[in-house]
């Protein structure tokens, strides 16, 4: 396999690469903590691992793809989220799991972060004559699922399972609505639709290079950070 160097101005490959490692080593982490786990919250650490792996794993193919065309691996980030993105939402069931959640919240969570995805990648490269509509759509699947995490099913959940789920689900509730925050960001900012039609920069690539850097960093600290935060109310009965 030929070798890419990474010149020493590339931030963008060089954050995918310490993204993948990152991510690679929480992965071993939630993995090798697995057997010190109570078993009611083994799957749940579980799925933090699977999270970072997954995203460790894409993150390697993102490197290799924008060392080799320069340009932004749109397609495979997208490939990364909507394998992530739900099962971070399945986090929020399985903590709430004991206080009485049904599977259809479940479901609910899934669903809405499918059409989040779904949506926004029609409108960032299949159809970005009308991202205002594919952001709009997306955007609302967003504040649904913040809405449910908040004050909706997982919120009131959360408050009869006990302190610790109740701290936990806040602040993974921060993680969604200033960390996930940073995605429909971007799309703003790499649509030709803008903010409701209002081109917020003149550069769309040089804010998709700055963007992507950005959501390196974000994806390693929304990711991990979830993972931690469940890894730590793992523990918060011992």
């Amino acid at each position: 396999m030929e070798h890419l160097k990474i010149a020493s101005d590339n931030y963008v490959a060089f954050t995918f690469f310490i993204g993948t490692m990152a991510m690679m080593a929480a992965s071993v982490f939630f993995f090798f903590e697995l057997n010190n786990t109570s078993p009611k919250w083994r799957t749940s650490v579980l799925v933090s691992g699977l999270i970072t792996f997954i995203a460790a794993v894409h993150y390697y193919y993102m490197r290799g793809y924008n060392l080799e065309t320069g340009e932004s691996p749109t397609f495979f980030r997208y490939v990364d989220w909507i394998l992530t993105v739900p099962l971070m939402c399945v986090e929020f069931y399985l903590i709430t799991k004991k206080a009485g959640a049904k599977i259809s919240l479940l479901w609910k969570l899934i669903f809405a972060s499918l059409v989040m995805l779904v949506t926004g990648y029609f409108g960032e490269t299949i159809d970005r004559d009308s991202s205002v509509l594919w952001g709009v759509v997306s955007g609302a699947a967003y504040f649904y699922i913040a809405y449910l995490i908040w004050f909706g099913e997982v919120a009131k959940l959360s408050q009869t399972a006990g302190p610790q789920v109740a701290k936990a689900t806040r602040v993974l509730a921060w993680f969604v609505l200033v960390g996930w925050a940073i995605y429909p960001l971007g799309y703003i900012l790499g649509t030709p639709g803008g903010l409701f039609g209002i081109q917020l920069v003149s550069d769309q690539a040089a804010a998709a290079n700055s963007m992507d850097i950005v959501y390196n960093i974000a994806d390693a600290i929304n990711k991990i950070g979830f993972g931690l935060v469940i890894y730590t109310l793992s523990r918060s009965e011992e």
